[in-house]
């Protein structure tokens, strides 16, 4: 069947799902809420494109490995380059600054840069509240520091988490808030188990154990810290990876590409990406014990979120949904070259009081074969793996798809597997109209040869892909570069003196999306 021809309607009859039943205010168009999928939706922080196992990684995941074997894993998937901007786009189908989320999570005073969800928008959560779906959150939210932004008041009836960003996965630092539901909320300082990770995984399960009836569909979104800095991991994970990681960064780019080539993760005609400027070769590294731990801690990082979310998967089995569950997975920007140490003096990487980042390094080696990392609009900062699993929607199993996507598509998605239409308005205001595309097609093996086009913009740091092209400006530089993505995704061979008429075709569109979704010149002067 042809990828044009294939609607909504047709995928929902492969379900068994039948035509839309009834409407709901602001959403019309809905099935039958028994038969409405369950939707899982999972984000991982600053993990890098090439970390998974079903990625390339030497990392154990295997719980992402088994989703990824049951599923779909995309190859072109694309974040917003940072924490807050990806968060504000990925629950709202809108680009960041559409939704009120231009840069982080605090006001410079203009609506585009206003730090919290605006009221032009709605959240998945919101959406799918309205058509009968229990609405449940574990995790950092990032998108509203006031009481009156947080998850309750954006459609979630369950909340526990992390109010703002990067904070100790042992306590809650001075200026960081956890909050139950609409109550702040603090672990025991007496309580020598508490560990963020697992404290999100434990909370998703209580809300799923409370969770009224399997004919009422659930959306749980989880949106860990980790593998964020501070490195903190408990001391048997951490264990597994010692002494790993002595080979090298250098060696471990090579070994992951070799492997992501081997997986068709990526084309052997992109050549791997040179070493970047700002790290030494591993050969003149007098610290090697040090820098294997901290690697040794980041890998265990992620080893531990995956355990988690092998004990919800569980979770969802034992509840009898795993057939009619849709799981999603993804990072909300690429690994993070950012070096942080403002720990104790003389603690390490690990435990608490240690404050560290794993530095330009290993987020190299994170971010292979791709050129640079978070903030960045190169493919190393937007580029992160998604990995689909659906037993009774995604078929056939264990695929790769090519097809270019973006986290703007995940509302349209979840929508459309849920029958619902995206509403026009809520309380009385006018909404804008999502900027993604549903998915569904791609879930079902279908592939558009429609090229797309999509944009970034972060501090300064700017893109467009049109199609195979993508034109991407580092703020650092104010330069256009210009790379032929099918021949060059590791971007090595700037186009742009070849071909400056497409250079300005594409700087073109860049300017006038910039100026509908009211992008302004980096860096902003504040005016709150």
């Amino acid at each position: 069947m042809d990828f044009n021809e294939y609607t909504r309607r047709d995928f929902l009859k492969t379900l068994g799902l039948g035509a839309a039943t009834m409407a709901l205010p602001g959403c019309l168009g809905t099935t039958s809420p028994q038969n409405r999928p369950n939707i899982v939706l999972i984000m991982a922080d600053d993990m890098g494109f090439s970390d998974l196992g079903c990625y390339g990684g030497e990392i154990e995941t295997p719980n992402l490995d088994r989703l990824a074997d049951n599923g779909l894993r995309f190859t072109h998937f694309y974040n917003a380059a940072k924490c807050c901007p990806t968060r504000a786009s990925l629950l709202t189908g809108l680009y960041q600054h559409q939704a009120g989320v231009g840069d982080m999570d605090h006001d410079l005073g203009y609506p585009e840069y206003q730090g919290y969800l605006n009221d032009r928008c709605v959240t998945i959560a919101e959406a799918l509240k309205q058509a009968g779906y229990a609405t449940y959150m574990s995790g950092k939210w990032h998108i509203g520091k006031e009481p009156q932004n947080w998850p309750r008041k954006r459609g979630f009836d369950r909340y526990f988490g992390l109010i703002n960003g990067a904070n100790s996965f042992w306590e809650i630092l001075p200026g960081r808030t956890m909050a139950l539901d609409d109550t702040p909320w603090e672990p025991d300082p007496d309580d020598d188990s508490f560990y963020m990770t697992d404290a999100f995984t434990d909370n998703a399960i209580d809300f799923l154990d409370t969770h009224p009836t399997k004919d009422k569909p659930f959306f749980l979104y989880m949106a860990h810290t980790a593998p964020h800095w501070p490195l903190h991991a408990w001391p048997e994970d951490i264990a597994k990876y010692r002494n790993k990681y002595k080979m090298g960064w250098d060696a471990l780019r090579k070994q992951r590409h070799e492997r992501m080539i081997e997986m068709g993760i990526v084309d052997e005609k992109w050549a791997l990406s040179p070493r970047h400027e700002k790290v030494p070769s591993w050969d003149s590294v007098a610290d090697k014990d040090v820098q294997d731990l901290r690697m040794a801690v980041y890998a265990a990082m992620i080893d531990r979120m995956d355990q988690g979310i092998g004990r919800v998967l569980d979770k969802i089995k034992q509840m009898g949904a795993e057939e009619n569950t849709l799981v999603m997975f993804l990072s909300d920007n690429g690994a993070s070259q950012i070096m942080v140490n403002r720990g104790e003096p003389g603690i390490p990487p690990g435990p608490k009081g240690g404050f560290w980042g794993y530095d330009y390094p290993w987020a190299n080696a994170g971010s292979t074969p791709l050129r640079k990392f978070k903030r960045f609009a190169h493919e190393g900062g937007i580029s992160t793996p998604l990995i689909c699993s659906w037993p009774k929607g995604i078929k056939p199993k264990n695929r790769l798809t090519h097809q270019v996507g973006h986290i703007i598509d995940v509302m349209p998605t979840v929508l459309d597997i849920a029958g619902i239409q995206h509403p026009e308005e809520s309380h009385g205001k006018s909404l804008l109209p999502l900027e993604g595309q549903s998915l569904l097609p791609v879930f079902k093996g279908n592939q558009s040869n429609e090229p797309r086009t999509l944009f970034w913009e972060h501090m300064g740091h700017k893109a467009v892909r049109d199609g195979k092209w993508k034109l991407v400006l580092d703020r650092h530089r104010q330069v256009w570069e210009l790379y032929d993505l099918e021949a060059d995704r590791t971007e090595l061979n700037d186009l742009s003196a070849q071909f400056p008429e497409k250079v300005a075709v594409l700087k073109t569109k860049w300017e006038t999306w910039a100026e509908r979704c009211g992008v302004l010149p980096w860096p902003l002067e504040k005016t709150k």
